[in-house]
């Protein structure tokens, strides 16, 4: 039995075949029906120059995703910071806190999620793509809305509407920076395992408690795809594997269909390449992801999970949810 609290990772994934459009409104229907099964947050990531994906512009779809939802928070997952100005941030988030009030999460993170040509298009000057001034950036966004160091700049909205923010990592650096300010913490399991333990240990250990937390809460976030058998379940998963050995190699394309996954023609290195992505996934019959989940929330002591699920069609992977909420 799986008994922390269940959240969702989405990233509209655009299928072949399919159109933006299409793969927002899938999305939509996700949080709906996710809400429906009690789910705690739907968080949507952002990432661009991608044809797979369609959350480039996380405030404007959560600013849908909240109106079409009543109960669960919404939120970044995440928002990465070198893209934007932080007074930027701090408004459209304040925005959405005061439109929805108790609802809004901001989960921040230090990489661009894109590649560099695309990040100079999006922050327009060289400067603003280096990481090493995320602290500041980090501290200036908050600073919008706690207003701790009043200047001549006040956010509006953003100032006394704060969304609940939380730092984003696939390594130790933002774990660090998580703990020293208090902040929760949320790590990306589903694509760097190697790094979440040694992560949680530095986010716990540098954990200083603060306005927002008496003591560290750490969210994994892991990739699932549940279905009714465990060959169902790795038929589902291929697309998802396909797509990101297509990243890698510099030619994303839109979400193939299952059967494409499948007659693909790895070669022996891309199949070691996929096997190596599978670790720290949970793929199977819902006995075999309760196994897997429950042994992640061992090794980890999470409080929460996150679950991300990337399959070609919107009702497999709504019924992915769905199985895996009978597991708590």
């Amino acid at each position: 039995m799986i008994d922390v609290p269940l959240s969702v990772l989405d990233v509209a994934p655009v299928a072949a075949n399919g159109s933006p459009g299409e793969a927002l409104a899938h999305t939509t229907a996700l949080a709906r029906r996710t809400e429906e099964l009690g789910f705690r947050r739907f968080w949507v990531a952002e990432h661009h120059n991608m044809p797979a994906i369609a959350s480039s512009a996380p405030a404007v779809l959560l600013a849908h995703l909240a109106a079409n939802t009543s109960t669960m928070r919404v939120g970044s997952g995440g928002v990465m910071l070198p893209n934007h100005a932080p007074l930027v941030v701090a408004e459209q988030f304040g925005t959405l806190a005061a439109l929805h009030p108790g609802r809004i999460d901001l989960g921040i993170g230090r990489a661009p999620g894109t590649d560099q040509a695309t990040a100079l298009a999006l922050r327009r000057t060289v400067e603003g793509l280096s990481a090493e001034q995320f602290p500041q950036e980090l501290a200036a966004l908050i600073n919008y809305f706690t207003q701790d160091d009043p200047g001549s700049i006040i956010a509006s909205p953003g100032a006394g509407e704060s969304p609940e923010v939380w730092l984003l990592g696939s390594s130790g650096y933002s774990a660090q920076l998580a703990g020293l300010l208090g902040l929760p913490f949320a790590f990306a399991h589903h694509f760097s395992a190697q790094n979440t333990l040694p992560a949680l240990a530095l986010y716990r250990e540098r954990f200083t408690p603060s306005r927002w937390l008496d003591e560290p809460h750490a969210m994994v976030a892991v990739s699932v795809v549940c279905a009714d058998t465990d060959e169902r379940a790795r038929f589902l998963s291929g697309p998802a594997g396909l797509s990101f050995l297509r990243l890698r190699q510099g030619r994303p394309q839109p979400l193939a269909t299952p059967e494409e996954a499948a007659a693909h023609p790895y070669t022996e290195v891309e199949r070691i390449f996929m096997a190596d992505r599978q670790v720290g996934q949970a793929v199977g019959s819902p006995s075999t992801v309760e196994g897997q989940l429950s042994a992640l929330l061992e090794a980890t002591r999470a409080d929460e999970l996150m679950l991300t699920t990337m399959v070609y069609d919107v009702e497999d992977r709504i019924r992915s949810f769905e199985l895996v909420r009978q597991l708590t």
